[in-house]
């Protein structure tokens, strides 16, 4: 008996929706990381599916339909959530000075480069023993283990270094 191409497949029944309910929440699950959005996720599918909103046009299994139309939600609310806003829909230039670059305005990146600058130049002027601590430990940033092999000292020396160290730059600051 030959099957009519323009006969449209029956919707999915509340059994059938019900039934891959588990597979949907795992997947939302592992794509949201939070069980109660997961929760709204696959509710929203349901409500679209049975609304009438999502077609199941028959092209694939149920389940596979399923997961796309989950996959679509999950996208919209991420998209929901970024907290991204077109520059286009601000009228006033108020709005724009909102904008604030993550790695400062020009002025606060010159004046940290100057009191690394300064910092450094104090360190260089540090007693040996404190200074070669301070550069090993801190600026190269190498393990207290490999610091202490390298100048034959105990962690606890290593320690009461790289306090005496700070202690003298603080000193030097506040001067």
């Amino acid at each position: 008996m030959p099957t009519d191409c323009a006969t449209e497949p029956p919707p999915i029944s509340w059994q059938a929706l019900h039934a891959e309910r588990g597979h949907l929440l795992r997947y939302a699950r592992r794509r949201l990381l939070d069980p109660a959005l997961a929760e709204d996720v696959v509710h929203d599918v349901f409500e679209a599916v049975l609304d009438g909103r999502a077609r199941f046009g028959g092209r694939a299994p149920a389940r596979s339909w399923l997961v796309g139309v989950l996959r679509h939600k999950i996208v919209d609310l991420i998209r929901s959530r970024s907290g991204t806003e077109s520059l286009d829909a601000w009228t006033d230039q108020d709005s724009a000075a909102e904008l604030v670059c993550p790695c400062g305005r020009p002025d606060e990146r010159f004046e940290q480069r100057e009191r690394l600058a300064r910092v450094l130049a104090r360190v260089e002027q540090l007693p040996t023993a404190l200074r070669r601590v301070m550069e090993l430990r801190i600026l190269h940033d190498r393990d207290s283990d490999e610091v202490c092999r390298d100048l034959d000292i105990s962690p606890a020396n290593l320690h009461v270094r790289l306090h005496r160290a700070r202690r003298q730059l603080q000193a030097e600051a506040a001067a």
